[in-house]
């Protein structure tokens, strides 16, 4: 296995195991844990500044309901069941039924539209064991599950507006090339061939108006509907699917969505499911094996190394942590036995971008002896190094500094 497998790196940096015992199931450590948040943090202010109100449903849902949303049918295989004994119930594979329940609660008013709900969704799949890869294919999983309820003269714009914040997503995350395909009709599928002719095109316009030309994946759309599929280039040079944009006119008929038309009668809304991440494991990985394990300051778990020179000086670290952390850089202190090089060497293999070295000097004079991963290292009061390292971690160049 490569160094720089994610599969590797998880377990030197500490960020999350698996076990044999439990297959396709992730144990997030500390550090891992803390990517993880920041990362979700990062989407949910994008998606709220982008209009969608975040929801939250249920993870275990009776047979019925997924019955008549078609998913039983179509996916009961990959889904994990529990009888009760009164009652069979499964754990959510996808959001998206649960979605359409919220929106049927209240009459809807064509004034309304669109609407737009997001979701950290937790979802099991039943996946064959021999399709598990570490945290890019695993049995349990988060994904930003998103949904956009409006008319048919909002598709174009709607899907557009998803394109253009994914865009701005990926670059944020270091991923400025990427390829976008649009998958057609398969052959098995529901509504006739009028209603995908101008569903495809439609998606097709949509990302034409951003700039993009979709090549085609034919036969590869969903039972519902078409969608585009969005793949990261990384600095390898391989390509990773991670977003998606489908619409959909079966779901809001099955679960019986309407809302109150301008001219007073009930009509159906449709529903365009999106994701920008898909499983928040997956684009952890990528995240890793695309920066070699180094993540940037604003992702990385530990920000700040604090390292006293001598014990005299570990009641002035914990200070030093403590200033940090109340400006809301993630502190943590090398003061341990160790000899200072060997405390040096340990933050550095754990990747931690910077280093606040303090001794007797700083300890005296309020002052951090800051040191980066090249090597540069600045002695500065500690405010300034509060301030300066709080405009790193909001600079808008998120990726900039990444080595």
């Amino acid at each position: 296995m490569d160094d720089l497998d994610h599969r590797n790196l998880g377990v030197q940096l500490k960020l999350w195991h698996l076990q044999d015992d439990a297959p396709g199931m992730v144990f997030w450590h500390p550090r891992g844990y803390a990517i993880y948040r920041v990362l979700e943090d990062y989407l949910r202010r994008k998606m709220r500044r982008a209009g969608y109100a975040e929801v939250q449903t249920p993870q275990l849902l009776p047979k019925d309901f997924w019955s008549r949303s078609g998913h039983w049918d179509k996916f009961r295989e990959h889904m994990f069941r529990v009888d009760d004994g009164e009652q069979t119930m499964a754990l959510k594979p996808m959001s998206c039924p649960c979605h359409v329940q919220i929106f049927n609660k209240g009459l809807r008013s064509w004034r309304e539209l669109p609407i737009r709900y997001a979701e950290f969704g937790a979802c099991h799949r039943n996946e064959p064991s021999g399709a598990l890869h570490g945290i890019m294919r695993t049995r349990a999983f988060e994904q930003d599950d998103a949904h956009v309820f409006c008319r048919e003269q909002d598709v174009e714009d709607e899907v557009a507006r998803f394109i253009a914040l994914l865009g701005e997503v990926y670059r944020d995350l270091g991923f400025p090339d990427y390829e976008v395909a649009l998958s057609t009709r398969p052959a098995v599928r529901a509504g006739d061939d009028a209603t995908w002719d101008w569903s495809e095109a439609k998606l097709d316009d949509a990302a034409r108006q951003c700039g993009l030309a979709p090549h085609i994946n034919p036969g590869e759309g969903a039972f519902y509907g078409p969608k585009l599929e969005f793949a990261l280039r990384d600095r390898l040079g391989r390509f990773w699917q991670c977003g998606t944009v489908q619409l959909d006119s079966v779901l809001p008929q099955r679960l019986d969505a309407s809302y109150i038309a301008a001219d007073g009668s009930r009509a159906r809304p449709l529903m365009i499911h999106h994701a920008i991440f898909g499983s928040l494991g997956r684009m952890i990985a990528i995240l890793l094996e695309h920066h070699g394990g180094v993540l940037p300051f604003w992702l990385s778990p530990d920000q700040v190394a604090v390292a006293p020179i001598s014990k005299d000086q570990a009641g002035y670290g914990a200070d030093v942590v403590a200033a940090f952390e109340d400006a809301g850089i993630r502190a943590v202190a090398y003061d341990g036995a160790d000899t200072l090089s060997r405390r040096i060497v340990a933050a550095h293999d754990m990747a931690v971008p910077v280093m606040a070295i303090v001794g007797g000097r700083e300890m005296r004079d309020g002052r951090v002896s800051l040191r980066e991963r090249d090597g540069s290292q600045a002695d500065i009061p500690l405010a300034e190094a509060v301030s300066r390292l709080q405009a790193r971690a909001r600079s808008g160049a998120l990726w900039a500094e990444a080595r």
